[in-house]
């Protein structure tokens, strides 16, 4: 499974945006069970990327 187009331009916007406030990306996966992307960044941050591209922090 690859990520969609969406997800994919969310997901370099995201990075390049952490890395802009010098947080470092420790994992960039896609969860091949459900084709969400999950960022694990900083301290503690948690991003997910659903399908359509609208992300969230998760706590």
């Amino acid at each position: 499974m690859l990520p969609t187009n969406e997800q994919g331009q969310k997901c370099i916007y995201l990075c390049q945006s952490l890395t802009n406030t010098y947080q470092l990306i420790y994992l960039v996966r896609l969860d091949e069970r459900d084709g969400q992307l999950l960022i694990l960044a900083g301290n503690d941050i948690q991003i997910l990327i659903n399908r359509n591209g609208d992300w969230e922090f998760l706590t």
